[in-house]
């Protein structure tokens, strides 16, 4: 057994109302050497019906921007904060991505990716720890600790936003652009990691 397979979180009963909403676990997905991992916030119903994150629209949106910046799903890989679906689809609270964060920085951990990229402000303001204005900060890219170690993490907005406000297509993109660049992958990458600005 590879150590992300013993990543896969079977049984969980920490936060009682997400055990009555999910039908399942939802786990990473992606390689267990990828150079990007990308953090959404938690399974949606799509998700939870299939076991696999960002398989719904917001799913289409990511892997089209992904093939845009050079990338496919294969390269990377796909977690959530939280790995069980809220119920109607809110927010995780912040107890439920407590309860849910040592798996998240275990999956890290074993991955050791050079770049952690946030879909979202969930996310975001979870793993930087304050909070964040997504839009505004979208493409940047921050130092952090997580679990101890030094991350670098790069701030995008969630692929959904891209279906309700055209404007920020450019600006997920871009982000999708800075991200491949930063993992020395995708157009021209020669597979070297740049290190530029470091």
């Amino acid at each position: 057994m590879s150590e992300m397979e013993d990543l896969c979180v079977t049984a969980c009963t920490r936060c009682p109302a997400l055990v009555d909403s999910r039908s399942r676990i939802v786990n990473g997905t992606g390689p267990e050497d990828a150079d990007l991992l990308f953090v959404g916030e938690g399974p949606g119903a799509n998700e939870d019906a299939e076991g696999e994150p960002f398989v719904g629209r917001s799913g289409t949106v990511l892997d089209d921007g992904l093939r845009d910046v050079g990338l496919a799903r294969a390269d990377v890989r796909i977690t959530n904060c939280v790995r069980c679906r809220p119920p109607e689809n809110r927010d995780p609270t912040g107890e439920e991505l407590e309860h849910c964060r040592g798996y998240l920085e275990t999956e890290i951990d074993r991955l050791d990716p050079e770049v952690i990229v946030t879909l979202g402000k969930v996310p975001s303001e979870h793993l930087l720890e304050r909070s964040v204005a997504v839009t505004n900060e979208a493409g940047t890219l921050e130092d952090v600790r997580i679990g101890g170690e030094p991350r670098r993490l790069l701030i995008c907005v969630h692929p959904a936003a891209t279906l309700y406000d055209r404007s920020q297509k450019e600006t997920f993109t871009a982000a999708l652009e800075r991200a491949a660049e930063l993992a020395g992958v995708g157009e021209g990458g020669s597979g070297q990691t740049r290190l530029d600005g470091f």
